[in-house]
């Protein structure tokens, strides 16, 4: 169920609270819930949905409240409508006219998939004239009788032709109600304080298509109608790139439920000297190195599901201070006895403090990062944890038997491996690992499960030298196969998603809704 409404009144909308009564014997009124405010307009177009059950065989008033007014009706009324919309005028100030209120009703699927994305723009259109533009994104679902109906708004990215807005998620039946062939319809707009924002341009585009993308990534020309209408030569107002991913409903019990994940990051760190431009760790003024962009980029995504955020990162093959002792496995933070970041802007600091005291030295062994691992994870096996370990290298493997053998080891246990190869090195071995096509072995063991997604980095870096593009190319790849292998893990378990133990209670319904 969605509204918007038209007042005549100026100022602040408030909260619409739709009342359900469904014994009406009883008299009892239940507050289902309230639309978000929406500041300075007089026709707000309310994004919040409520979901409600429907039963034909009983009369299920609702009212509808606002301080500018009030109106009621059926459920029943508004599914059998023409188009599942009805409009009502709102009533409560004598002798003023307070409005009206647009209602539409929509049966849902069964659609459980939930979608996340990011978004960024390019070259938008300038609308501000002592600056740039303050963009933000409108989606709108397409309804059956070929109207559009608002399901998601995003923040607004300040004097920017470039925006870059925050990931969200969304369900999939929100977003086009189980269709994935439905056209889904994007508005940019410039935000203006005074409610009157500008219309930058639109695109069109389908959750099959957003789905399909090359690693999830598209591209959309933002048109503006009236401007192509006008204009001979008409050039776009921009671009929008999506990039969408799809989880299923028991990903998202597990997101939600297993909140005790635990996530290990670990960094490769070899010969070379920091303090050259050539050098992989060159620590620019002006940009990240390719190390410090391959951590962000993935460890900022993943960090959303560890419930401490604190991560054991460590550093392989250096010497250390004050002996020059070589060490394979060297904490960044310095602290043996402590080894966890805060964060991945811990890491991080951490990352670039350690290039500072420390002297490079190889070789590439992987075995012994694996296995410390696996160990950790074998510990907890119960699907209360599960242990995810990002290797980020610029060299080829040098123990490539001992690993093979660690991945198969490994493979039984709550654990997925991420490694992401920097540089111009040739990575066929990493390759190898990665058991998309074939399947790792070790004298003549096959690995239980897939645990391993290998990326170069040098296939996602965006020609046109954007950083954000690039990093948002490479988590979103690297990070695909995770929920299947957590997924694959608990089910070969039997582990079903245990409740929550600390979300906030849900909201007391009527006995009989």
């Amino acid at each position: 169920l969605s509204s918007s409404s038209s007042s005549s009144s100026s100022g602040t909308l408030g909260e619409f609270d739709p009342l359900n009564t469904r014994v009406p014997a009883t008299k009892i009124e239940v507050t289902f819930g309230r639309t978000e405010v929406i500041d300075n307009t007089r026709n707000p177009d309310f994004v919040r949905k409520f979901v409600l059950d429907f039963f034909f065989e009983e009369k299920q008033n609702l009212r509808f409240d606002d301080f500018l007014g009030q109106t009621f009706c059926t459920l029943g009324e508004i599914i059998g409508s023409t188009g599942g919309r009805v409009q009502r005028t709102l009533s409560g100030i004598p002798g003023k006219k307070c409005g009206v209120i647009i209602l539409t009703a929509e049966e849902l699927s069964n659609c459980r998939d939930i979608a996340t994305m990011q978004l960024c723009a390019n070259k938008l259109d300038k609308k501000d004239f002592f600056g740039k533009s303050d963009p933000f994104l409108v989606f709108y679902r397409s309804n059956e009788d070929g109207t559009f109906t608002i399901c998601h708004k995003t923040e607004v990215i300040k004097n920017t032709l470039n925006p870059v807005w925050q990931p969200f998620t969304i369900p999939v039946r929100a977003l086009c109600n189980g269709d994935y062939d439905r056209t889904v319809k994007v508005d940019v707009y410039d935000w203006d304080r005074d409610g009157s924002h500008d219309f930058i341009g639109e695109f069109t585009t389908s959750y099959r298509e957003l789905s399909r993308g090359q690693n999830q990534f598209n591209v959309y020309e933002v048109l503006n109608p009236k401007k192509k209408g006008k204009k001979k030569k008409y050039i776009n107002s921009g671009t929008v790139s999506i990039f969408a991913t799809c989880f299923d409903i028991f990903w998202t019990l597990y997101k939600k439920c297993h909140n005790a994940l635990l996530i290990h990051v670990y960094m490769f760190v070899f010969p070379g000297n920091p303090s050259q431009p050539t050098s992989l760790h060159y620590m620019s003024p002006y940009q990240m190195n390719a190390y410090a962009m391959a951590l962000k980029a993935v460890g900022e995504i993943i960090q959303d599901y560890d419930s401490d955020k604190l991560f054991p990162a460590y550093g392989f093959g250096a010497k250390l201070p004050p002996d020059g002792k070589i060490s394979h496995a060297f904490p960044l933070n310095g602290d043996s006895e402590n080894p966890n970041c805060v964060g991945i802007e811990g890491v991080l600091e951490s990352y670039f403090q350690s290039l500072r005291t420390v002297q490079l030295y190889g070789p590439t062994n992987f075995a012994p990062v694996i296995n410390k691992v696996a160990n950790c994870a074998a510990e907890i096996t119960d699907g209360s944890q599960y242990f995810v370990l990002l290797m980020i290298t610029d060299g080829v493997i040098s123990d490539m038997v001992q690993t093979k053998e660690a991945v198969v080891n490994a493979s039984s246990l709550p654990l997925s491996i991420i490694i992401v190869g920097v540089g111009p090195a040739e990575f066929d071995a990493m390759e190898e690992l990665d058991g998309d096509d074939v399947r790792v072995s070790s004298r003549g063991r096959l690995a239980e499960r897939d645990i391993v997604q290998f990326v170069p980095f040098r296939d996602y870096i965006d020609r046109s030298g954007n950083q954000v593009l690039s990093m948002a190319r490479l988590a979103k790849d690297v990070l695909a196969e995770i929920p299947d292998q957590l997924l694959s893990f608990m089910k070969s378990r039997g582990i079903e998603p245990r409740p929550a133990m600390s979300t906030p209670p849900m909201p007391e319904l009527h006995p009989h809704m």
